[in-house]
Formats: C-alpha cells, structure tokens, sequence
C-alpha cells in the first residue's frame, strides 16, 4: 500500500474516533461532570460571614447646621438606606454595571467563566461580575482575583440571590464599594466628591459615582490625565445612554445634562484642634444614654451637635486674642503651664454651642471645659446667695437676707453660729466694715460669704448647688469653706447651673449631643431642660446680684454692648481664675487652670501677667470677646427679672456683737473701698462703688462698653486671698 493508501486509512480511523456522536456524548458527559461537580461546590460552599473590613464604618460628627466637624474610625464609611438614595441614582448603578439585575440570578456564568479561564491562562484579571457578585466580592470574600475566589463568588452570590431582596443587595453593593478619595459606601462618596448627603445627589453626579467605581484612581477627575477624563466622560455617557434605554431616565432630560465635575478633595476631618474634644465629650454623654463604648468603636453612628459652627469659631478667636497671643508655650515653661477651658450654653435649651478644652486634642487631650479636678472659688459664691434667697434665709440676729442686708466685711472674721470654726482672709487682707450683700457680691468678700452660708446651713447650700447641676463628690463637704468653692467642678458644671440661674429657677442641663442616629437604632438626646429647683424670685435676685458684678464690681472687663450678669473666681494658690456669667441669650463659663507637664496643679501667678491671674482678668477678657461676637456684635435683649422688691430691705446701721456681725476692728487695708456709713439699699439698683477721696487713688469707672486697657488699675478682684500659700478663698 502506498503512501496515499496509508494516509487515507489514518483519516478514516480519525473520523470514527472523532464522530459527533463521541463529541457530543464527551461534552454532555463532561457538562455533566462539571455541573455535579458545582452541585457539590454549591453544597459545600456556605454563605460566609462578612470580611473584616465590609462593617467598619466611620462616626461622622455634625455641627448643628449639618455640616461635618469630623469622622472616626478606620474605614471612611457610613451605611445608609436605599431609601435615603434617590431612586434615580440607584438606576444609574445599575445602569453601569449590570442592566440585568432586576430579572437575572445574580451571576453572569459566561462572563464568570470568560473572566476565570482569562486569570487562568494569564490573559490579564477580568472583571465580567454581575452587581450581586460585586457585593459578595465586597461583603464576603477578598479582592483577590484568583479562579478559586471567582467560583466561591458565583455560588454565594447565587444563594445570596435566593436569600435577599434585590433592594438589599443592592444597598450592600453601593455600600461596600470603594470609589477613591479614601471614601467607602455612596454616603462617604457623595460627600468626598460633591460636599453633600446621598439624599441631595442628582442624576448626573450619581452616574458620575456608577462611573468612576471602575478605575478610581484613573477616573477621578480632580487628578485624572486627559486620556482618564475621556474614559470617565465617555463611560458617563454611556451610563446615562443605559438609563434612557432602559426606559429610566427621560430622553430629553438626558440631553439637558452636562458633566458634573467633582470638587477638589479635602482634607479629611480629623481629631485635632477643638474636634477631638467635643468628639469625646459627645461619646461620654451617649454613653451615659446607654450606647456601650464597643457601639461607638464599630461605628455607623451619624452623630448632630448642638455645636454652632460660628458660636465655636468665636469661642477659639477669643482664647487666642486674648491668651494665646500673650503666650509662648515653646520657649516660657511658664507659659507652657496655663491651660484654658470653656463651655457656652443656651439657656433656652441646654445646648452646648460651643466649647474650648484646650490647644488641641492632639497635644493636651484632657478636656479642660470637662475636667473637674480644679476649685471654681468665688464663682459658688452666687450659689450661696440663691440659696438663701431660696430658703428663706435670716442672719444670725434674725434679719431676712436679701441683696441689701448689712454683714460685716472683716477680713478674718470668725464666722459666728457654726461648730465648725472658720475666719477666712479676704484678697489681699482687705477688711471692707458694715457692707450689703450687692457690696459683697460685687467685691467677692469672702467673710461675708462664709457668714451667709452658716446663716443658710452648709447643708442646704450644697443642697442648692446640686440642685443646680454640682456634682457630689468626697471634696463637696458641707461646711463654711465650701461658701469659697473649694469643691471641684467643671466649666461645663457651672456653665450648667448659671444657666439655670438665667432661666429663673428652671434647672438647665447642659446638652452637647443634638441627635444620635444608627442604622440599628436612635438614640433619645439628654432632657436638657427639667423642672424648677429654686424660685424665680431667688434666681432672678441672684441674677441681680451678678449684675452688679459686671457693672460696678470684679467683673467690670467682662462689660459689653449687651446686659449680662457674673462672677469672678480665684482659687487656693491661684490654681484656677474663672469668670462665669450669662447674658439673656447665652451662658459661658471661662476656667484657666494650672498644669505641669506631668499635670500637677501649679499656680498661674505671674505666669500670664505680673502678680495673679484673676478671673476679673484673662477669664472676663476672654468671656467678653467672645459674648460680643457669639451675640453678633451685641444685643438688646434686657433681663426680665421678678425680685423681692426691696433686697432685703435692711438698713440696720453698724451691726453689732449681739447680731452675729460683729462690729469690725482695724483699719480696712483700703478705705476708697469701704463705705463710711452703710449704704442705703435701693432694691432694684446695686449700689455704685464710692467717690474716691484725693488721697486714694480712683477706681476706674465700669462703664457698658467693655475696656481692655492694661493701663487701668483693676478693681478689687476679691477671689483669691491665695497668693503664694495664703488661705484660699475668693
């Protein structure tokens, strides 16, 4: 046979090894085959539970206007519903990716399959993944693009299809994809690209955000080449194009459109600055609402603020005009011990709107407007006052205390009716002789205050203060010291029960978290305002009082273009200088504290300004400056008080030994401050500090436009008595 023959004869054998009746039984045989072998795959392989990172989310912190102060967490996401997206911008999803969506299965097997053999037989990793793949890929498995991880993703996706709504996978998908700008889930994208919510998306930039999931890097137009803007734009158009086929978007409306170019990033909100303070202070309220710590760590949580953005702006302004700019923390180790904090509240709501801890979260992270390991001194003395008031209270030889009852002003006067002995010495051992309460409120004379608070029983002064918004702690004793504020206390304390002062009796609580809102749950916000705990008559009369502090006392450096009422404090050693004060609208509490480097108290003598640091001083510059500004440059709005009427009403001339006031002995350290005779208590006007003689030199005049000048000798300050190891008191 020859060479054709033989040739001829291999074909044959061929053509029967190869008949399309072995070529179709080989494929159903081998499809046969593979679908048992993906039975069993499907069998085997269960739904997992989610990867590590497709939960985490990110707290997002909002100012009372909704705009972010910050985010926590590892992850910048923030799940929100489907039905926080606009219906249109769902589509537009799916119009890019997978346009069968609504009626397919959830897997594309030729496209899976195309995709796996593709990794395979290493053509390059493809994609070729329906919607719901994309979102177990997400949700369940690794980014890893291996032919394993594709087969593992077409089965769960498959029983992921049976087990979930289509609305549900595809929230999941939205959710869990990452779109660059380190922005994770549409919420987070939504505000990366365009500064705004889901809820407020358009049409076109929803597409823009269906369009750039496929390459962010390369489809980000902020950094994008010109080939990158092509693709991106190109693949716009040909989700909007999508849309109006799919019948989803009008035609005409789709011609109208042009191409939403997105922001420039930003830098992310972080902890630094005055953000990292309020985050905790708002962690620490929700807390106290019963969210667990591990809530908050896992994030999820959109969280308002009753801060207000411009309030908390004014807030810092003033720390840094009127403090920081006087410091210099990195060459003065003096200077690098004075710490500032404040609190300002409405004392219509309780809202904390604005609140400074310190000069950063990321440098000093303990929270000086939430710390309550320093004294606030004098500024309980207005405490001591409306609890009398409230009470009811007499003096020793039975006169009714009121804002003109007479006490003697002594410096280290033995208080009389207590069993517990006290004489503490006035700021600088100043005696003052017969003075009214208004007097003495004015000029902070700690002996006559450690006389009234025996007069009203300590045990119901501390009563009072807690009533208010104090704290119980072991230092809060009840005794006649305690008349000195020697308790501890925050600025956010007694920010709180000044503000209950200013809203008649009606106890405040101050409120920094305005809503908590999670997926899983809401939290009910703090009651910030309860019922009455002290009279209108006595607050309102201790309002009064404080007045005069501002207008002929103390606290004149806090005077503005608007009406307001406070107190000055000082504390043992001079640890603490405070001004705390209120206006009808708002409330302020302004602490500067004494902190070494390992956060021991120090003093703060001679470390802002030569000799003390007083709250009339630094704490009342810094609490007018910023009121004047929180209150748009000032306001007209007068207190409406309902007093007693006469303020006591006593016009005993010089007390006397039978009256537990004794008469006073020695000379006052400075007669241009103490009246000769008694002053005539007029009820509703706090009397005016004396004409100075021409042998003591003058007061300055407080007047309603608040003075900074430095070249003004400053009036009695009265609340310390502390200076260099002295007694402290004022």
């Amino acid at each position: 046979m020859g060479r054709t023959g033989k040739s001829q004869a291999g074909k044959g054998r061929i053509r029967r090894l190869f008949t399309w009746k072995r070529l179709l039984g080989t494929f159903l045989v081998g499809a046969l085959l593979a679908m048992g072998a993906f039975y069993v795959l499907y069998l085997m392989v269960p739904v997992p539970t989610a990867n590590a990172d497709a939960t985490l989310q990110s707290n997002v912190y909002k100012y009372s206007n909704g705009k972010i102060m910050a985010r926590t967490g590892k992850i910048n996401r923030e799940i929100v519903g489907l039905e926080k997206v606009p219906l249109d911008v769902q589509r537009s999803f799916v119009a890019a990716e997978n346009k069968t969506f609504y009626k397919d299965n959830g897997v594309d097997i030729l496209g899976t399959a195309r995709a796996a053999w593709n990794t395979l037989t290493g053509k390059g990793k493809q994609g070729g993944s329906t919607i719901t793949q994309q979102y177990v890929k997400n949700y369940y498995l690794s980014q890893d693009q291996t032919a394993t991880r594709k087969l593992k993703e077409m089965v769960i996706a498959l029983k992921v299809d049976q087990r979930m709504k289509k609305s549900e996978i595809l929230a999941g998908y939205i959710n869990t994809s990452y779109y660059g700008r380190n922005a994770y889930g549409i919420q987070a994208a939504a505000q990366a690209y365009y500064g705004v919510d889901t809820t407020r998306l358009t049409v076109a930039q929803g597409a823009y955000l269906a369009s750039v999931l496929q390459a962010p890097s390369q489809y980000d137009w902020t950094f994008a080449g010109p080939e990158g803007r092509r693709l991106v734009e190109a693949r716009w158009n040909y989700v909007l194009d999508n849309m109006v086929e799919e019948g989803w978007l009008d035609a005409g409306k789709r011609a109208g459109l042009k191409f939403p170019a997105p922001q420039k990033p930003k830098a992310p909100k972080g902890m630094s600055g005055q953000s990292g303070y309020i985050v905790e202070a708002a962690n620490q309220e929700l807390i106290r609402q019963g969210v667990s710590e591990e809530d908050l760590k896992a994030g999820g949580w959109t969280i308002t603020l009753n801060i207000d953005e411009k309030k908390q702006k004014a807030l810092v302004k003033a720390v840094d005009e009127q403090l920081e700019a006087k410091l210099d923390r990195e060459k003065s180790k003096k200077n690098a011990t004075v710490q500032a904090g404040a609190t300002s509240v409405d004392p219509k709501t309780g809202a904390v709107v604005a609140m400074y801890g310190g000069v950063g979260a990321t440098e000093h992270w303990t929270n000086n407007a939430t710390r309550r390991d320093y004294q606030p001194a004098s500024t309980y003395k207005p405490i001591v006052l409306a609890s009398a008031l409230d009470n009811g209270a007499e003096t020793q030889d039975g006169r009714k205390i009121g804002l003109g009852t007479i006490y003697d002003g002594t410096s280290k006067r033995p208080v009389v009716g207590s069993a517990v002995p006290f004489a503490p010495e006035n700021e600088d051992g100043q005696s003052y002789g017969p003075v009214t309460v208004q007097k003495a409120t004015n000029s902070s004379i700690n002996s006559v205050y450690a006389q009234m608070i025996v007069d009203v029983g300590p045990a119901k002064a501390k009563q009072t203060g807690i009533a208010l918004g104090l704290k119980d702690g072991k230092d809060f004793g009840a005794t006649p010291a305690m008349s000195l504020g020697v308790m501890g206390a925050s600025t956010m304390d007694m920010a709180g029960a000044y503000a209950t002062l200013d809203n008649h009796g009606v106890k405040v609580t101050p409120t920094v978290v305005k809503s908590a809102e999670h997926k899983d749950r809401t939290v009910e916000p703090v009651k910030s305002i309860g019922e009455r705990v002290i009279s209108r008559e006595a607050a309102d009369t201790t309002t009064k009082a404080m007045e005069g502090v501002v207008q002929a006392g103390s606290g004149f450096r806090a005077a503005g273009p608007y009406q307001a009422a406070g107190k000055t404090g000082t504390s043992e050693n001079n640890r603490s200088a405070w001004f705390v004060g209120y206006t009808p609208e708002l409330v302020t509490a302004v602490g500067l504290f004494g902190e070494d480097s390992v956060g021991n108290q120090v003093t703060l003598t001679n470390k802002i300004n030569p000799g003390r640091a007083n709250g009339g001083k630094t704490p009342a510059e810094i609490w007018g400056a910023y009121t004047t500004k929180a209150l748009g440059g000032g306001s007209d709005t007068a207190f409406d008080l309902e007093t007693d009427g006469t303020s006591g009403g006593d016009t005993v001339p010089t007390p006397t030994a039978t009256t537990g006031s004794p008469t006073p002995t020695g000379t006052p350290s400075d007669e241009s401050s103490a009246p000769t005779q008694p002053p005539t208590p007029t009820g509703t006007t706090p009397p005016q500090p004396p004409t100075p003689t021409a042998t003591t030199p003058p007061e300055p005049t407080p007047t309603r436009t608040r003075t900074t000048d430095p070249t003004l000798p400053p009036l009695p300050d009265g609340n310390s008595g502390a200076v260099d190891g002295k007694p402290s008191g004022q």
